[in-house]
């Protein structure tokens, strides 16, 4: 009996540090947020705005953001918060998205812009073949455990 209970709690805590090291190391591990001023630039010649809002249908407290977007000619840049995750990344779709099956159900109509690597701030360059009119909202989804983090329409 002993022994079954040593391994149920080395298995407990074991399991534990394995949930705070994948929380972790993406704080850990993330480079340098661009500059306010290189963000506030964008927001400046912003075409288009919206909010990354934490109370999203599929958001829950692992999975959030929220903050400012802001969407010019050339790129997109996002001051405020998300939850630290793994592997995010930011897509523009031709319909509001607030779920993981509405994503799923949906991913061939979107274009996936880049990698988020920092939850504070971030500032992305539109790819030139992507005509941002064809898109009303950005939507910041964790690839690697197919995640909905939050989105945000900008028209």
């Amino acid at each position: 009996m002993k022994w079954a209970l040593s391994i149920v709690s080395h298995l407990v805590v074991g399991g534990v540090g394995f949930a705070l090291g994948i929380y972790a190391l993406p704080i850990l591990t993330q480079p340098a947020s661009p500059s306010m001023q290189a963000v506030e630039s964008v927001t400046n010649q912003a075409l288009f705005t919206g909010a990354f809002q934490r109370d999203r249908q599929d958001s829950d407290f692992l999975h959030w953001g929220e903050g400012s977007l802001s969407i010019s000619d050339s790129h997109i840049a996002f001051v405020g918060e998300l939850a630290p995750g793994p592997d995010y990344k930011l897509y523009l779709s031709p319909k509001f998205i607030e779920t993981e099956a509405d994503f799923n159900a949906n991913k061939a109509a979107m274009v996936q812009i880049g990698d988020v690597k920092t939850f504070d701030r971030f500032s992305l360059s539109i790819p030139e073949q992507i005509d941002i009119a064809n898109y009303n909202t950005a939507i910041v989804w964790c690839e690697t455990f197919g995640e909905f983090i939050t989105s945000a329409r900008f028209k």
